[in-house]
């Protein structure tokens, strides 16, 4: 993983901006949000993805992986985070 700020289109970083940038309100749809940016946003729905596709014959995560697992599959999920938002251009 690397620091490098990336720019995807005209997000002008890594994260990809904010995950849901309006309010819902019809009188602030132009008022930023705090919370969560478009990269955690896509990395969750990759693992979310990946943990609802478990099997037994297809593998799964046991309750007793290592640290070390769970961190580089923690990385493989933002590095498909990563692909999605560069695919946006």
């Amino acid at each position: 993983m690397t620091d490098k700020l990336y720019t995807y289109g005209n997000m002008p970083d890594k994260t990809g901006g904010a995950a849901f940038p309006a309010s819902g309100h019809p009188d602030m749809q132009f008022v930023a949000q705090e919370g969560m940016n478009l990269r955690d946003y896509l990395a969750a729905k990759a693992m979310q993805g990946d943990l609802a596709s478990q099997s037994v014959s297809l593998g799964h995560f046991a309750n007793d992986s290592s640290e070390e697992s769970l961190v580089n599959r923690a990385n493989f999920y933002y590095r498909m985070a990563d692909a999605m938002l560069k695919a946006r251009g």
